[in-house]
């Protein structure tokens, strides 16, 4: 049964974000906060809740395991598409420079250029959050040719020819229990040219990529873009994020009141700087062979002693429930809520699993 908690104050702390309402904090889940859906005010820093993880996690690095001989080679990588990294350009923290292509605008020279070494050194990456600009690429060290940079394509509504979504797609994604009010708050919309459903991929308010799906379930992503997760926004400061396989089940996740992080493995170590403030993940992947063996290494690249495995109910004597968005076609999105809220502690989780097999 859950326990009702309310933080100091009268505010409760949901995905860092602070309403007047208060979380369900199930007794499974210990520590972990529920996130209520609503029209929040934002507050700065993450809860006090803190999680140890492994020595494979994606926690904090101490300044020791920086490796300066990659650190310099990526430096010199970076000098040669024009960034000059300066004092401000430590490990682990983001810099903000002036961006070698635009400028800074001109006469404004607006220092735009986000650029962050990853702690260890080994990695970077760099982003211009000019909207007339965004200039963006990755480099990394290793490797014989010092000038392997890849960079980004800057990418918009218009030039994509995304549309708002017809009524057509609405129906169908209604009937995956998706309402408007969802599909708004994403920004889904649809391909004028062949009228797929079209997720738009944001990183601190700019559209970086897009990934499409028609009805007949083909899927294909927008070449040249950056790979992040999707609704990535939707975890800054987050001290909880639930990970799912599908566009359709964050969206799903989000009817059921959480707003969360739907991630595919290739991109978490773009997204390593925002997972590692999390304090506990909940793995909400499909109940299948590929998902069973996805969360397995998602728990252990980001590390099983903050991680919990949701358990999908079962749909009948021989089979379970799929994924999220099979739970709320089929038991609405109250049975999705409680599903997540019950989520077990990762080890555990697999513990009782192995224990039933051997029965």
């Amino acid at each position: 049964m859950p326990v009702r908690i309310m933080q100091p104050g009268h505010l409760s702390l949901t995905n860092g974000l602070a309403t007047t309402s208060s979380v369900t904090v199930p007794r499974r889940l210990g520590r972990v906060w529920s996130r209520l859906l609503s029209y929040p005010t934002r507050v700065t820093g993450n809860p006090s809740l803190q999680c140890n993880s492994d020595a494979e996690s994606f926690g904090e690095h101490k300044d020791d395991t920086i490796d300066i001989s990659k650190l310099t080679e990526v430096k010199q990588k970076l000098k040669l598409v024009g960034i000059n990294c300066d004092d401000s350009c430590i490990p682990g923290r983001y810099a903000h420079l002036l961006c070698p292509k635009c400028k800074g605008g001109g006469r404004s020279l607006e220092w735009s250029l986000s650029v962050h070494i990853i702690q260890d050194g080994d990695f970077a990456m760099w982003r211009c959050f000019r909207l007339d600009c965004g200039w963006a690429g990755r480099a990394f060290a290793g490797g014989s040719n010092i000038r392997k940079v890849m960079s980004s394509r800057q990418v918009a509504e218009k030039s994509l020819g995304l549309e708002p979504l017809g009524e057509k797609l609405i129906a169908y994604l209604g009937e995956r229990m998706i309402s408007e009010g969802t599909l708004q708050r994403n920004s889904v919309m649809q391909r004028l040219h062949d009228q797929a459903i079209a997720f738009p991929y944001w990183h601190n308010g700019v559209l970086v990529g897009c990934k499409y799906r028609s009805m007949e379930r083909k899927f294909r992503q927008e070449k040249g873009t950056e790979k992040w997760l999707y609704g990535l926004d939707d975890i800054n400061e987050a001290a909880e994020v639930i990970i799912v396989e599908g566009e359709i089940d964050k969206l799903s996740v989000e009817e059921a009141g959480f707003q969360n992080c739907d991630t595919g493995y290739q991109y978490l170590w773009n997204c390593k700087e925002h997972l590692d403030k999390v304090s506990c993940i909940i793995l909400a992947t499909d109940a299948d062979t590929p998902g069973h063996a996805l969360a397995e290494e998602l728990a252990r690249r980001l590390g099983k002693d903050r991680c919990w495995r949701v358990r999908w109910p079962k749909k009948d004597e021989f089979s379970y429930f799929k994924d999220a968005n099979e739970v709320l076609k089929c038991l609405g999105p109250g049975a999705l809520r409680e599903v997540i809220e019950n989520a077990e502690l990762y080890q555990l989780h697999v513990s009782e699993e192995a224990l039933q097999c051997t029965k």
